[in-house]
């Protein structure tokens, strides 16, 4: 019955956690013609959708505007609203605590607020990054102990990793090809359906382990290969050789070679996580993770190198960093978004005030500082405006957004350390590439 109400797009659809994940696929179930309900904690979230505003910048308003004008699409923080759903797909985060262990505790709060509503026959997808065996030994146990239902057998459970690229023109949540897996034939055979309806392609693996490995081995090859390339502009610059231009005149290579870029160290949900899950996960085996260790231990650092290219800084000026005026351009993890999700530019502006520094930020796409687990000493922190810019004694690029004038901010600034090479193009005496 579920597999014809999907095909017949008759099924209603529930996303919980309507972020940088949840939302464009809850636009995109919408656009293929279901029903469509979002929940989230959030209250704030779920008013700007009624007013059809988004709240994430890639994500314009006409798309939420469309939900708001709809009777197809209903946000609400409601969660006894599951038991009216048909196929439940769960997108909350998935951080790291302290000590670098998972934490489990969004997934685990999710599923005890669903459990005492799902019902039979009903499909529940768990989208969020996480270590291999999280839907069998968490998930499933938690919503079985609240519902007193059976996964796989009275309702059906699948693990679908999202592979969301905030703001990437080339690959949306359509076009990019989805892997989904399930330990029951039934359970893969109705997810494929379900996502087939709203992506290009599916990708079907033997279980809900090795799709949720899939995402891990993604995001780890990427974690492990700009460990590299940060390694090597340490060493490169040693050597009075620029890691760009090397990098630049070795991608001309055909075949062989792929391009990773440095930069002041990592962040974003995915890529300074996914590694230490898997790490977390393999001592349970009585495994060391040694080279996924080695290259987190080394992005973790470039902070630290990038507090030894100020100095370098002050030093010229015959000048201390206590009591200078810092700018840093960029609060956001990447360039062109507005999501600060552990941006590395946090703990160097907490490293540069520990230094007695006075910073400030400059980021177009996040006026303010919101709440947030970590650096809550920052939070109401606002953007200046770049008007005054000669009046900081450093101004260090930490994100490459595009509306970025760099000539004019080279022109109007005393000095630049430039961690993106976005002043690769530009000659000065004030640049110091880091």
């Amino acid at each position: 019955m579920l597999l014809d109400k999907i095909k017949n797009k008759q099924a209603a659809i529930g996303v919980i956690g309507l972020g940088y994940v949840g939302l464009p696929l809850a636009i995109e179930f919408y656009k293929a013609g279901f029903y469509v309900t979002g929940l989230d904690i959030d209250q704030k979230k779920i008013d700007l959708l009624s007013q059809g505003q988004s709240y994430i910048k890639h994500i314009p308003d006409e798309n939420t505007l469309l939900l708001a004008k709809d009777a197809k699409f209903q946000g609400s923080t409601d969660f006894s609203l599951v038991k009216n759903l048909d196929c439940i797909l769960i997108c909350v985060p998935t951080p790291l605590k302290k000590n670098r262990d998972p934490d489990m505790s969004y997934i685990l709060s999710t599923a005890r607020k669903i459990a005492p509503h799902i019902t039979k026959e009903q499909l529940i997808v768990l989208e969020s990054t996480t270590y291999p065996g999280t839907t069998q030994e968490v998930l499933a146990p938690e919503l079985e102990s609240g519902s007193g239902l059976k996964a796989d057998q009275d309702f059906y459970l699948a693990y679908s990793p999202e592979r969301e690229d905030p703001n990437n023109k080339d690959f949306t949540t359509a076009t990019i090809p989805k892997v989904i897996g399930s330990d029951s034939p039934a359970s893969l055979e109705i997810t494929d359906a379900l996502y087939s309806s709203i992506v290009q392609k599916t990708v079907r693996v033997s279980g809900t382990k090795t799709a949720e490995a899939t995402k891990l081995l993604e995001n780890i090859y990427r974690a492990v290969n700009i460990a590299l390339v940060n390694e090597l502009k340490v060493v490169f610059d040693k050597m009075g050789i620029d890691i760009w231009e090397v990098i630049a005149a070795s991608s001309t290579k055909p075949f062989g070679f792929m391009p990773f870029y440095p930069g002041p160290g990592l962040g974003g949900h995915c890529i300074p996580i996914d590694p230490f899950y898997l790490a977390w996960k393999a001592k349970q085996f009585g495994v060391s993770t040694r080279f996924i260790e080695l290259a987190g231990e080394i992005n973790v650092s470039m902070p630290n190198y990038i507090m030894e290219k100020v100095l370098l800084a002050f030093s010229k000026e015959k000048r201390s960093i206590a009591e200078s005026r810092i700018l840093l351009l960029g609060l956001a993890y990447k360039r062109n978004v507005d999501d600060a999700r552990e941006s590395v530019t946090f703990k160097i502006m907490e490293m540069l005030e520990q230094q007695g520094a006075k910073v400030d930020y400059n980021d177009p796409y996040i006026p303010i500082i919101k709440s947030r687990r970590e650096y809550k000493q920052f939070i109401g922190k606002q953007s200046v405006a770049l008007e005054k810019l000669n009046s900081y004694d450093l101004t260090i690029i930490l994100t490459d957004h595009s509306v970025y004038d760099f000539v004019d901010i080279v022109k109007c600034s005393n000095q630049i350390l430039d961690t993106r090479n976005a002043c690769g193009n530009i000659k000065s005496d004030k640049i110091i590439k880091a």
